[in-house]
Protein backbone atom coordinates (compact mmCIF):
# COMPACT_ATOMS: atom_id res chain seq x y z
CA UNK A 1 0.00 0.00 0.00
CA UNK A 2 2.22 2.33 0.65
CA UNK A 3 4.86 1.54 -2.56
CA UNK A 4 2.02 1.99 -3.93
CA UNK A 5 1.12 5.37 -2.96
CA UNK A 6 4.32 6.39 -2.83
CA UNK A 7 4.61 5.30 -6.73
CA UNK A 8 1.32 7.78 -7.28
CA UNK A 9 2.62 10.22 -5.56
CA UNK A 10 6.08 10.17 -8.19
CA UNK A 11 3.26 9.61 -11.12
CA UNK A 12 1.98 12.58 -10.09
CA UNK A 13 4.62 15.15 -9.72
CA UNK A 14 6.04 13.78 -13.01
CA UNK A 15 3.30 13.93 -14.78
CA UNK A 16 2.94 17.65 -14.07
CA UNK A 17 6.87 19.02 -13.74
CA UNK A 18 7.85 16.67 -16.54
CA UNK A 19 5.13 17.83 -19.29
CA UNK A 20 6.28 21.29 -18.25
CA UNK A 21 2.48 21.98 -17.38
CA UNK A 22 3.91 23.38 -13.80
CA UNK A 23 6.06 25.55 -15.23
CA UNK A 24 3.38 27.22 -17.81
CA UNK A 25 0.97 27.86 -15.13
CA UNK A 26 3.77 29.93 -12.90
CA UNK A 27 5.12 31.41 -15.85
CA UNK A 28 0.99 32.79 -15.78
CA UNK A 29 0.36 32.93 -12.56
CA UNK A 30 3.47 35.17 -11.57
CA UNK A 31 3.86 36.92 -14.97
CA UNK A 32 0.45 38.02 -14.84
CA UNK A 33 0.81 39.43 -10.84
CA UNK A 34 3.55 41.19 -12.34
CA UNK A 35 1.77 42.75 -15.18
CA UNK A 36 -1.37 43.46 -13.38
CA UNK A 37 0.47 46.73 -11.58
CA UNK A 38 1.66 47.89 -14.36
CA UNK A 39 -1.38 47.34 -16.11
CA UNK A 40 -3.28 49.93 -13.43
CA UNK A 41 -0.78 52.41 -13.55
CA UNK A 42 -0.86 52.40 -17.17
CA UNK A 43 -4.39 52.71 -16.99
CA UNK A 44 -4.61 55.75 -14.75
CA UNK A 45 -1.77 57.53 -16.80
CA UNK A 46 -4.24 57.17 -19.97
CA UNK A 47 -7.08 58.42 -18.31
CA UNK A 48 -5.29 61.31 -17.59
CA UNK A 49 -3.52 61.79 -20.08
CA UNK A 50 -7.48 61.68 -21.85
CA UNK A 51 -8.45 64.06 -19.37
CA UNK A 52 -9.38 67.17 -21.26
CA UNK A 53 -11.99 64.59 -23.16
CA UNK A 54 -13.41 63.70 -20.05
CA UNK A 55 -13.95 67.44 -18.78
CA UNK A 56 -15.90 67.70 -22.43
CA UNK A 57 -18.10 65.26 -21.65
CA UNK A 58 -18.56 66.52 -17.99
CA UNK A 59 -16.64 63.51 -16.15
CA UNK A 60 -14.05 64.56 -13.17
CA UNK A 61 -12.00 61.35 -13.31
CA UNK A 62 -8.99 63.12 -11.57
CA UNK A 63 -10.19 61.16 -8.55
CA UNK A 64 -9.78 57.69 -10.48
CA UNK A 65 -6.62 58.51 -11.74
CA UNK A 66 -5.02 59.14 -8.49
CA UNK A 67 -6.39 56.14 -6.81
CA UNK A 68 -4.79 54.09 -10.05
CA UNK A 69 -1.35 55.48 -9.34
CA UNK A 70 -1.26 56.36 -5.69
CA UNK A 71 -0.41 53.62 -3.16
CA UNK A 72 0.73 49.90 -3.86
CA UNK A 73 -2.14 48.32 -2.48
CA UNK A 74 -4.12 49.37 -5.43
CA UNK A 75 -1.81 47.33 -7.70
CA UNK A 76 -0.90 43.89 -5.27
CA UNK A 77 -5.01 43.92 -4.24
CA UNK A 78 -5.69 43.62 -8.07
CA UNK A 79 -3.12 41.49 -8.59
CA UNK A 80 -4.05 38.90 -5.98
CA UNK A 81 -7.89 38.87 -6.66
CA UNK A 82 -6.59 38.10 -10.48
CA UNK A 83 -4.97 35.24 -9.20
CA UNK A 84 -8.31 33.26 -8.51
CA UNK A 85 -9.73 34.57 -11.93
CA UNK A 86 -7.52 34.59 -14.39
CA UNK A 87 -4.79 32.34 -12.71
CA UNK A 88 -7.55 29.96 -11.49
CA UNK A 89 -9.27 29.04 -15.38
CA UNK A 90 -5.31 28.41 -16.30
CA UNK A 91 -4.66 26.34 -13.62
CA UNK A 92 -7.73 23.97 -14.01
CA UNK A 93 -7.56 23.61 -17.43
CA UNK A 94 -4.27 22.64 -17.17
CA UNK A 95 -5.01 19.88 -14.61
CA UNK A 96 -7.77 18.58 -17.34
CA UNK A 97 -5.54 15.39 -17.45
CA UNK A 98 -5.54 14.87 -14.27
CA UNK A 99 -8.69 15.33 -13.47
CA UNK A 100 -10.29 12.24 -14.39
CA UNK A 101 -9.20 12.95 -18.55
CA UNK A 102 -6.78 9.61 -17.85
CA UNK A 103 -9.97 7.51 -17.89
CA UNK A 104 -10.51 8.15 -21.03
CA UNK A 105 -7.40 7.85 -22.26
CA UNK A 106 -7.03 4.03 -20.71
CA UNK A 107 -3.26 5.30 -19.76
CA UNK A 108 -4.37 3.93 -16.46
CA UNK A 109 -7.10 1.55 -15.66
CA UNK A 110 -9.25 2.87 -12.92
CA UNK A 111 -8.71 1.60 -10.37
CA UNK A 112 -9.26 -2.33 -10.31
CA UNK A 113 -8.54 -4.49 -12.89
CA UNK A 114 -4.29 -3.52 -12.51
CA UNK A 115 -4.34 -3.51 -8.71
CA UNK A 116 -4.32 0.21 -8.50
CA UNK A 117 -6.42 1.05 -5.08
CA UNK A 118 -8.61 4.13 -5.02
CA UNK A 119 -6.74 5.34 -2.12
CA UNK A 120 -3.54 5.53 -4.15
CA UNK A 121 -5.22 6.94 -7.21
CA UNK A 122 -7.54 9.56 -5.52
CA UNK A 123 -4.97 11.24 -2.16
CA UNK A 124 -2.11 12.05 -4.31
CA UNK A 125 -3.70 14.41 -6.41
CA UNK A 126 -5.26 16.18 -3.85
CA UNK A 127 -1.72 17.23 -1.98
CA UNK A 128 0.19 17.70 -5.02
CA UNK A 129 -1.93 20.20 -7.13
CA UNK A 130 -3.83 21.77 -4.74
CA UNK A 131 -0.08 22.56 -2.74
CA UNK A 132 0.94 23.91 -6.06
CA UNK A 133 -1.49 26.01 -6.26
CA UNK A 134 -1.09 27.61 -3.22
CA UNK A 135 2.15 27.79 -2.97
CA UNK A 136 2.17 29.70 -6.99
CA UNK A 137 -0.27 31.91 -5.34
CA UNK A 138 1.82 33.33 -2.66
CA UNK A 139 5.24 33.51 -5.21
CA UNK A 140 2.38 35.58 -7.26
CA UNK A 141 1.45 38.01 -4.28
CA UNK A 142 5.23 38.79 -3.26
CA UNK A 143 5.77 39.31 -7.18
CA UNK A 144 3.05 41.83 -7.64
CA UNK A 145 4.23 43.15 -3.97
CA UNK A 146 8.13 43.93 -5.79
CA UNK A 147 6.44 45.59 -8.96
CA UNK A 148 4.18 47.51 -7.12
CA UNK A 149 6.76 49.19 -4.61
CA UNK A 150 8.78 49.53 -7.81
CA UNK A 151 6.26 51.66 -9.61
CA UNK A 152 3.54 53.69 -7.39
CA UNK A 153 4.58 56.61 -4.72
CA UNK A 154 3.35 54.77 -1.39
CA UNK A 155 4.41 51.54 -0.51
CA UNK A 156 1.38 51.25 1.89
CA UNK A 157 1.81 47.22 1.87
CA UNK A 158 3.47 45.33 4.73
CA UNK A 159 4.69 41.44 4.21
CA UNK A 160 1.86 40.12 6.51
CA UNK A 161 -0.49 41.46 4.48
CA UNK A 162 0.71 40.37 1.51
CA UNK A 163 1.57 36.74 2.83
CA UNK A 164 -1.73 36.96 4.07
CA UNK A 165 -3.99 37.74 0.86
CA UNK A 166 -1.21 35.50 -1.33
CA UNK A 167 -2.24 32.80 1.15
CA UNK A 168 -5.86 33.54 0.65
CA UNK A 169 -5.99 33.42 -2.82
CA UNK A 170 -3.85 30.21 -2.29
CA UNK A 171 -6.56 28.59 -0.45
CA UNK A 172 -9.32 29.78 -2.81
CA UNK A 173 -7.12 28.13 -6.14
CA UNK A 174 -6.86 24.95 -3.51
CA UNK A 175 -10.55 25.09 -3.02
CA UNK A 176 -11.78 24.93 -6.56
CA UNK A 177 -8.93 22.92 -7.46
CA UNK A 178 -10.12 19.88 -5.13
CA UNK A 179 -13.90 20.65 -6.43
CA UNK A 180 -12.80 19.59 -10.14
CA UNK A 181 -10.42 16.90 -8.74
CA UNK A 182 -13.78 15.53 -6.64
CA UNK A 183 -16.34 16.25 -9.74
CA UNK A 184 -13.59 14.87 -12.51
CA UNK A 185 -12.07 12.05 -11.17
CA UNK A 186 -16.12 10.96 -9.94
CA UNK A 187 -17.56 11.39 -13.95
CA UNK A 188 -14.93 10.93 -16.10
CA UNK A 189 -15.61 13.66 -17.41
CA UNK A 190 -12.65 16.62 -16.69
CA UNK A 191 -14.07 19.25 -19.56
CA UNK A 192 -17.31 19.13 -18.07
CA UNK A 193 -15.86 19.70 -14.66
CA UNK A 194 -13.23 22.51 -15.73
CA UNK A 195 -16.63 24.55 -16.75
CA UNK A 196 -18.51 24.66 -14.01
CA UNK A 197 -15.67 25.16 -11.68
CA UNK A 198 -14.35 27.97 -13.65
CA UNK A 199 -17.89 29.30 -14.10
CA UNK A 200 -18.87 28.93 -10.31
CA UNK A 201 -15.73 30.65 -9.26
CA UNK A 202 -15.88 33.82 -12.06
CA UNK A 203 -19.67 33.98 -11.15
CA UNK A 204 -20.53 32.88 -7.50
CA UNK A 205 -18.62 35.99 -5.81
CA UNK A 206 -20.03 38.70 -7.68
CA UNK A 207 -23.66 36.97 -7.25
CA UNK A 208 -22.77 36.68 -3.12
CA UNK A 209 -21.49 40.39 -3.38
CA UNK A 210 -25.14 41.95 -5.05
CA UNK A 211 -26.77 40.10 -2.13
CA UNK A 212 -25.08 41.76 0.43
CA UNK A 213 -22.97 38.92 1.81
CA UNK A 214 -20.73 38.87 4.13
CA UNK A 215 -16.83 37.33 2.78
CA UNK A 216 -16.05 35.97 6.30
CA UNK A 217 -16.65 32.28 6.17
CA UNK A 218 -17.29 31.96 2.51
CA UNK A 219 -15.11 30.25 0.99
CA UNK A 220 -16.72 31.00 -2.53
CA UNK A 221 -15.44 34.55 -1.80
CA UNK A 222 -12.08 33.47 -0.79
CA UNK A 223 -10.45 36.21 -3.67
CA UNK A 224 -12.81 39.06 -2.07
CA UNK A 225 -10.68 38.85 1.37
CA UNK A 226 -7.90 38.24 0.08
CA UNK A 227 -7.57 41.13 -1.86
CA UNK A 228 -9.64 43.35 1.03
CA UNK A 229 -6.41 42.54 3.38
CA UNK A 230 -3.67 43.26 1.35
CA UNK A 231 -3.38 46.96 3.03
CA UNK A 232 -2.14 47.23 5.99
CA UNK A 233 -4.54 49.22 7.57
CA UNK A 234 -7.37 46.98 6.12
CA UNK A 235 -5.41 43.79 7.64
CA UNK A 236 -5.65 45.74 10.60
CA UNK A 237 -9.00 45.61 10.51
CA UNK A 238 -9.91 42.17 10.00
CA UNK A 239 -9.76 40.34 13.09
CA UNK A 240 -7.63 37.30 12.99
CA UNK A 241 -10.61 34.60 14.04
CA UNK A 242 -12.26 35.58 11.10
CA UNK A 243 -9.57 34.75 8.60
CA UNK A 244 -9.15 31.61 10.73
CA UNK A 245 -12.63 30.36 10.52
CA UNK A 246 -12.48 31.46 7.27
CA UNK A 247 -9.97 29.37 5.83
CA UNK A 248 -11.23 26.44 8.20
CA UNK A 249 -14.12 26.37 6.70
CA UNK A 250 -12.48 25.71 3.55
CA UNK A 251 -10.49 22.99 4.35
CA UNK A 252 -13.13 21.32 5.71
CA UNK A 253 -15.44 21.29 2.82
CA UNK A 254 -11.98 20.16 0.35
CA UNK A 255 -11.63 17.27 3.20
CA UNK A 256 -15.43 16.83 2.09
CA UNK A 257 -14.50 16.86 -1.89
CA UNK A 258 -12.01 14.17 -1.12
CA UNK A 259 -14.44 11.97 1.07
CA UNK A 260 -17.11 12.15 -2.10
CA UNK A 261 -13.92 11.79 -4.86
CA UNK A 262 -12.74 8.41 -2.51
CA UNK A 263 -16.47 6.99 -2.30
CA UNK A 264 -17.56 7.74 -6.15
CA UNK A 265 -14.28 5.54 -7.14
CA UNK A 266 -15.21 2.63 -4.49
CA UNK A 267 -18.81 2.98 -6.00
CA UNK A 268 -17.87 2.64 -9.54
CA UNK A 269 -17.66 -1.16 -11.08
CA UNK A 270 -15.16 -1.82 -13.80
CA UNK A 271 -16.12 -4.06 -16.37
CA UNK A 272 -13.22 -4.86 -18.60
CA UNK A 273 -14.36 -8.14 -20.72
CA UNK A 274 -14.60 -6.35 -23.64
CA UNK A 275 -12.77 -4.11 -26.24
CA UNK A 276 -13.49 -1.03 -24.25
CA UNK A 277 -13.68 -0.13 -20.99
CA UNK A 278 -17.36 0.77 -19.14
CA UNK A 279 -16.98 2.52 -15.76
Amino acid sequence: MKKQTKASFKKEALAFFRTKKFLIVASVLIGWSILNPLLMVGLGSLMNAMSPIYDEMGMDVSIMTDLLGSTASMGVSSAVGELAGTGLVVFILLINSFAGGEQKKRSIIIPKSSGLRNFSYIFPKFIVYPLSALVLAVAGAFASWGASALIYRVNDVSPEGVLVGGTLAGVCLMFYTCGHLTLGTATGKSGMSAAVCIVSALLLPNIFAALGSDYVYNPFTLNIMAASVVSEGALQKMLPLDIAMTVLVAFVLMVIFYLIAIFAQNAKKVDNTGNEMKL
